[in-house]
């Protein structure tokens, strides 16, 4: 298996829908230029001309966890464009406690708000549905994120969900909706979703009432548009951290998050880091890979400093957590520790004294 690296940041050829140039470039590297070329004036005046015409009491659903990309998203709406903005949030199983305080510090900000809680019971059955079969640890979570956001859209007659950044441009991956600022929802089954959306839900054998937060509404709204923040913004994740955490009151972990070298990130809750975890055995590289990328495309550290980082913090398992996985998945150690070998890529690893260690070097 032939692999290499970026040659500006550490994207590996593995990363699903990457894609490379001539100079061995990555296209996440390549969008990091072009942004700087991109008239973001313009880009604005439509998002503003588009909120303005939309006469209903909220013009804007942004989903949030309050983190610092949400959060950054919503206080620019409201405060940028006027946007009568409301959040929602799906809640998490096992949420950290700092996420759970910067929730409640965002919305003393005046926000509108609704709060999902799910059967837990039902996002646990997916999310295992989701370990075992595709090493995904809280798919349950994730599919949640987008459909039942989507039905709280049309409960509240909202024609305009306005996520984050589009993970595909900014970190490498799918470049289809580049310059496009709406998506559907096909976009989100296909790419956020892995394409294993319907058989999971298939697979739950969930009666219909219990797949009413899981599936994509019937019948949405022809006026309803999906956009990314990032398409009208030029996405800087540290800027997010900043604006979050002066306006928002957003708070950080005392140290780094398990994996990589950064605190103020995904902090909402546990899973995350086996979310991480799985991602590094599958495709060869972890949060501090992914982290120290958006450094170097700042400008704010080299591709030497970042290998020596990803050498530090990339692969470690969360063992901090592993009690809490086993009791949310219902499965032994033994048990845990087997699915969690059966997604291994054994052409990247192999096994080290019961560790997987990658059988390649960061060139």
């Amino acid at each position: 298996m032939k692999i290499f690296w970026c040659k500006n940041c550490l994207n590996m050829s593995t990363r699903p829908r990457i894609e490379f140039d001539k100079k061995g470039i990555c296209n996440a590297c390549i969008w990091s230029a072009e942004k700087k070329k991109i008239n973001w004036v313009k880009r604005k005046k439509f998002l503003k001309r588009y909120l303005d015409k939309d006469k209903n009491q909220f013009n804007c659903l942004v989903p949030v966890s309050g983190g610092k990309d949400g959060s950054y998203v919503a206080y620019s709406l409201r405060e940028k464009f006027n946007a009568r903005v409301l959040c929602a949030t799906v809640r998490p199983s096992y949420e950290l406690d700092v996420g759970k305080k910067n929730l409640f510090n965002f919305l003393k900000k005046d926000f509108d708000h609704v709060h999902i809680t799910i059967n837990h019971s039902l996002v646990r059955k997916l999310d295992k549905i989701g370990f075992e079969d595709f090493g995904q640890g809280y798919y349950g979570w994730m599919i949640a994120i987008h459909t039942a956001v989507l039905r709280i859209a049309k409960n509240f007659d909202i024609n305009l969900v306005m996520y984050g950044e589009d993970g595909e441009v900014e970190y490498g991956g799918s470049t289809k909706y580049k310059y496009t600022p709406f998506y559907g929802t096909e976009y989100m089954k296909k790419i956020f979703l892995n394409n294993t959306y319907n058989h999971i839900l298939k697979k739950s054998r969930f009666k219909k009432n219990e797949q009413f937060w899981f599936s994509f509404p019937e019948k949405l709204s022809k006026n309803l548009k999906i956009a990314h923040y990032s398409y009208f913004d030029h996405w800087d994740s540290y800027k997010n951290y900043l604006t979050a955490k002066k306006f928002m009151d957003l708070e950080e972990l005392e140290s780094s998050n398990t994996g990589t070298f950064t605190n103020f990130a995904q902090n909402d809750q546990e899973l995350a880091a086996l979310h991480y975890y799985l991602m590094y055995l599958k495709f060869g590289f972890g949060r501090a890979t992914q982290d120290a990328g958006i450094e170097i495309r700042r400008g704010s550290m080299n591709r030497d400093q970042a290998k020596n980082l990803v050498k530090l913090y990339d692969g470690h398992f969360p063992e901090i957590y592993l009690k809490n996985y086993l009791n949310y998945f219902s499965m032994s150690k033994n048990k845990f520790f087997q699915i969690i070998d059966k997604h291994v890529n054994k052409k990247l690893f192999k096994k080290v004294k019961g560790i997987w260690k990658p059988n390649y070097k960061i060139l």
